[in-house]
């Protein structure tokens, strides 16, 4: 299956997917208004084609992870290679080449301090060819994440919440939820297939099917648990893709920041750290849109002073699969 071949029903299933990716296949079918062998066969060729995969993922800000984003300079005849390098790292998501092929963009996703130090301070600065590293901390997202991404606008109303799950609000507490071995081996499996069957999990965890789906089922409802949808966005027909670094007056970043939230060109926007306060990831059908986006969405927002625009030249990993020739695959094992 080519990306072109995609029509307005498979559109629709990823967008129902999007909303809720552990939904049951007959669920799906339902809403959509079509048999259940016809979204199973619509799934499992887009996911066996690397048009489109779920996966199940820990929300960091939740279980502890450390997350950072990176802007990453090497010269011109080395960025591939790192950038390459980093997408095998099993703590690096999002790895993208902007900026004339020299800078490359990732998301860091460390355990520990120390995982993270190592990364910054040892392992990037000595790598040859590298010539600049800049890491800025994701204070809050704003959308992304668990939050599912609006801008496929196939489905009604009524479908969107007739799928929509229960939202699930920032924890009372700040303290960090702890993954048990089994629940660290359901995550496992999820990140490579976030619609696994129960009695997969169970085998990989050493849990009982009920008890698995138990423990899933608690780890969205704490919020340390989301199932993202991923695919090339040049899949969905967006062929201009760029990386927005905003710098917003801060009494209204949180103010521009929910602004960017309600943008259907935005999957991705947070408070970060460093000069610019507001990083956002911009997908428009063609320049044209991105042109459109930023004089007329970008410019009337209040609070915006400066925006950085930099073009995605090519994806190389999303949050958790490679990308070779516009589709996804599994990464190779660490070294």
């Amino acid at each position: 299956m080519n990306p072109a071949e995609l029509d307005r029903l498979d559109h629709a299933l990823i967008q129902a997917l999007m909303i809720d990716g552990r939904a049951p296949f007959s669920r799906l079918a339902e809403v959509l208004e079509v048999s259940d062998q016809t979204v199973v066969r619509r799934y499992r060729q887009m996911r066996a084609t690397g048009l489109v995969r779920v996966v199940g993922l820990p929300l960091g800000s939740r279980v502890g992870l450390l997350e950072s984003w990176l802007r990453v300079q090497c010269a011109p005849d080395a960025a591939l290679a790192v950038a390459g390098a980093l997408a095998r790292r099993p703590d690096i998501a999002w790895v993208q080449l902007a900026s004339g092929g020299t800078e490359i963009h990732c998301m860091t996703k460390a355990r520990s301090r120390r995982e993270r130090d190592g990364l910054l301070l040892d392992k990037l600065p000595s790598t040859r060819r590298v010539t600049g590293i800049s890491a800025h901390t994701i204070l809050r997202t704003f959308a992304g994440g668990p939050l599912a991404w609006f801008g496929l606008d196939v489905l009604g109303p009524e479908q969107v919440a007739a799928l929509a799950q229960p939202a699930v609000g920032r924890p009372a507490s700040r303290e960090r939820y702890v993954l048990d071995e089994a629940e660290l081996a359901l995550l496992a499996v999820l990140g490579h297939d976030g619609r696994a069957g129960y009695p997969e999990l169970a085998r990989a965890s050493g849990l009982s099917e009920s008890t698995a789906r138990r423990r899933l089922e608690r780890l969205r409802e704490l919020g340390a648990l989301y199932f993202d949808v991923e695919t090339v966005p040049g899949v969905l027909g967006y062929e201009a893709e760029a990386t927005l670094l905003i710098t917003a007056a801060p009494a209204r970043l949180a103010e521009v920041g929910a602004a960017l939230a309600t943008h259907p060109e935005v999957p991705f926007a947070a408070a970060v750290t460093g000069a610019a306060n507001l990083l956002a990831v911009v997908v428009c059908r063609d320049t044209e849109g991105l042109y459109t986006y930023l004089t007329e969405r970008i410019g009337a927002v209040a609070g915006v002073q400066q925006v950085e625009v930099i073009p995605t030249l090519r994806n190389i990993k999303r949050a958790g699969m490679l990308v070779e020739d516009g589709r996804l695959v599994d990464p190779p094992p660490a070294p």
